[in-house]
């Protein structure tokens, strides 16, 4: 059988120097079906360079170069072009391991998973430690893993795009898309939209997703905890009214209310509380 075409959106900005890495590991992909959007959001660094050198180099790659307008709008973009019949997001300063996407899709197609989640490995310069929420090879109802979300409300596991693959149909049926005015945790708001409208979720206990911690990227513990309270009220809503509309919100209020209390792991946020939910760890 054919191989279903994937889409792989990368957002770049000024990552020249990691984007080698992060592009070679999507050429080397034993799955070889996929289409590669690069959205140059624009690089005032030689990243501009660096993806026309690849797209000349492969045609799988694609490049979309624009004026610098966020994050948000460069996936918009992105959604609007792709094509395939499942769509996987990649972080220009990251990089996948070699049989990522086959792994993800063959998850999909074998369970007919609308959601296909695993695990990563995360990157502090020459530590690399492997994380993770849903420890077994497990194929959940939407339900379920709504509650085993209810665990680690906060861990990156469930809120980040780049540990999962989307259908595509499911995400243009509904016109998802990033709201280009929320500049932090726009990936969890867009997955728990994304999440009302599957069927069934695939969890795969296998990293496949090298997330780079970088120095630069890191901001102070005051700033962090100032945007940690701002992002939670902004995304409360949407977290509970997920719940409301699987009628679990009544039955797990307490759970539900202690995404509040929960500490963002493997990130920039320091914990609100003193005691990690669910048990997530933090390297």
């Amino acid at each position: 059988m054919p191989q279903p075409l994937v889409s792989l959106i990368i957002p770049i900005y000024n990552l020249a120097d990691y984007l080698p890495q992060c592009l070679d590991s999507v050429r080397k992909q034993t799955y070889e079906n996929l289409e590669a959007l690069l959205i140059n959001d624009g690089s005032t660094d030689a990243s501009l360079a660096v993806c026309r050198e690849y797209s000349r180099r492969d045609s799988r790659f694609q490049l979309i170069d624009k004026a610098n307008s966020g994050v948000s709008d460069s996936r918009n973009q992105a959604l609007d072009r792709a094509e395939g019949k499942y769509i996987q997001f990649l972080d220009g300063d990251d990089w996948l391991s070699s049989d990522a996407t086959e792994t993800l899709v063959h998850a999909a197609e074998s369970t007919g998973a609308d959601l296909v989640l695993a695990h990563f490995y995360r990157v502090v310069e020459e530590r690399v430690a492997a994380r993770g929420h849903i420890k077994a090879q497990r194929v959940l109802t939407r339900q379920e893993f709504a509650e085993e979300m209810m665990k680690a409300p906060a861990n990156y596991y469930y809120g980040v795009l780049w540990n999962k693959l989307y259908r595509r149909s499911i995400i243009e049926a509904h016109r998802l898309r990033f709201d280009s005015q929320v500049n932090w945790c726009e990936d969890f708001l867009f997955n728990l939209e994304y999440i009302e409208y599957v069927r069934l979720v695939s969890a795969v206990p296998k990293p496949i997703y090298y997330y780079r911690k970088r120095e630069s990227s890191l901001v102070s513990s005051q700033v962090s905890l100032r945007r940690t309270i701002a992002m939670k009220i902004q995304t409360f809503d949407y977290y509970k009214k997920l719940y409301q509309r699987l009628d679990l919100y009544e039955e797990q209020k307490a759970k539900v209310y202690s995404y509040f209390l929960s500490a963002a792991t493997d990130g920039v946020v320091p914990p609100l509380s003193p005691r990690l939910e669910g048990g997530a760890d933090i390297l």
